[in-house]
C-alpha cells in the first residue's frame, strides 16, 4: 500500500508519544510506502485532489533528525493513495475547515482517516452531546454569569474548557469560592465573544483519565492518564502519568452506544475519554495512545489499525509482515 500521512512538519514530532509515527513505523515494517505532506501541500487540479507528497523512510529512533529520511516531494492525486490519514494537531482553525473541503475529493477514491465530513460535523467536545445518558451534565454557553450558576447548580466545581480546544489547553477546574472564578468565567468566554463548554466536575479524575483508543469500532486498547500532583488535567504532555488499565463492561457499553454514530460518519480511527464511567470527549482529528498502550501492554497497538487499513483500502493488497 501507499499512505499518505498529512501531518504538522516532521522535526516538530515528540516520538516518543505520537502516534502518526508509531503506525508509519508499522507500515514501513509491513512493507508499505509512506509518503508525508503538510496541509499547505493539498489542492485541486479540477476536480481531483492533489498533494505535493514527499516520499518518507521510517526507521525507529529517539530524535526526528534520526527517524526520517525523506526524499524530493512529487505532484500526486490523493487517489494514487490507498489510504490518506489527516493527522495534523488541532485546532480546528479555517486551514484546517478548507483542507476537509479539498479531502471531499478524494472520497470514494482512496481510504480517508477520518472522513472529511465527520471532521467537520462532530466537534470533538460538543459530540459527546449526541449521548446525554453517557456525559457528565455539561452546557454550552458564552456567559459568564451562566457558568457561575452552573457551577453552583453542580455542587460547587465545575470544568471549562474551549469548545474548539485541545490538548488541555485552556482548561480549568473551577470551585465555588476561588476568588479567580468570575476571571476564569470571562476570559474563557471572551468577555461574552466565544462559546465555553463547561461540564459538572468527576471527582473520578483525579484517579485518572480514560483514553480508548479505536479501529473501525473496535478498541485497540486504552492508557489511564494521571494527573499530576497538584494538577487538574491528566494529558501527558502536561505532566500526566501513563498508568496500564482495561477496558470494563462500562467503557464497551460507551463503544456500543456511540458506534453507529462514528459509522456514518466514517470515522474509522478515533479516541475516547472516559472518566468515571462517564464520556468525555470523543477524538476524531489526530487521536493518540500506541505507543504509551504498546509500552504498557508489551505489544504493538500499531499492528491492529495497519491491517485495519490493509483490509479496508479499496483495492489495497495485503504485505505479509
Amino acid at each position: 500500500m501507499k499512505l499518505l500521512f498529512i501531518a504538522d512538519p516532521l522535526d516538530r514530532l515528540t516520538l516518543f508519544g505520537d502516534t502518526s509515527y508509531a503506525l508509519m513505523l508499522e507500515a514501513t515494517a509491513r512493507g508499505h510506502e509512506v509518503f508525508t505532506c503538510l496541509v499547505d501541500h493539498l489542492g485541486l487540479e479540477g476536480n481531483e485532489a492533489v498533494a505535493q507528497a514527499t516520499p518518507t523512510a521510517v526507521v525507529d529512533a529517539e530524535t526526528p533528525a534520526d527517524a526520517f529520511r525523506t526524499s524530493a516531494s512529487v505532484p500526486m492525486k490523493l487517489r494514487d493513495f490507498d489510504v490518506v490519514l489527516m493527522r495534523k494537531d488541532p485546532p480546528f482553525d479555517v486551514s484546517y475547515l478548507h483542507a476537509t473541503w479539498i479531502l471531499e475529493h478524494a472520497r470514494g477514491k482512496t481510504l480517508l482517516v477520518n472522513d472529511p465530513r465527520g471532521l467537520r460535523e462532530l466537534n470533538e467536545h460538543l459530540a459527546v452531546l449526541r449521548f446525554p445518558e453517557l456525559t457528565p451534565h455539561t452546557i454550552v454557553t458564552r456567559s459568564a454569569a451562566r457558568l457561575n450558576a452552573f457551577m453552583h447548580e453542580q455542587g460547587g466545581a465545575i470544568v471549562v474548557k474551549p469548545v474548539d480546544g485541545f490538548g488541555g489547553l485552556g482548561i480549568f477546574l473551577v470551585r465555588a469560592g476561588d476568588p479567580n472564578a468570575s476571571s476564569i468565567f470571562e476570559t474563557s468566554t471572551g468577555a461574552g465573544t466565544r462559546w465555553t463548554l463547561a461540564q459538572a466536575y468527576l471527582p473520578a479524575a483525579a484517579q485518572g483519565d480514560k483514553r480508548i483508543l479505536m479501529i473501525d469500532g473496535e478498541p485497540v486498547g486504552a492508557v489511564l492518564r494521571v494527573p499530576a500532583v497538584n494538577e487538574a488535567r491528566g494529558n501527558l504532555h502536561v505532566g500526566g502519568r501513563a498508568v496500564k488499565c482495561d477496558i470494563d463492561a462500562r467503557d464497551r457499553l460507551i463503544i456500543d452506544t456511540i458506534n453507529p454514530t462514528l459509522r456514518t460518519y466514517g470515522q474509522l480511527l478515533v479516541g475516547i475519554d472516559v472518566i468515571g464511567g462517564m464520556l468525555t470527549e470523543i477524538n476524531i482529528t489526530s487521536p493518540t495512545g500506541v505507543r504509551h498502550i504498546s509500552r504498557l501492554d508489551g505489544r504493538n497497538a500499531s499492528t491492529p489499525i495497519i491491517e485495519a487499513f490493509e483490509r479496508l483500502a479499496p483495492g489495497a493488497k495485503t504485505v505479509d509482515a
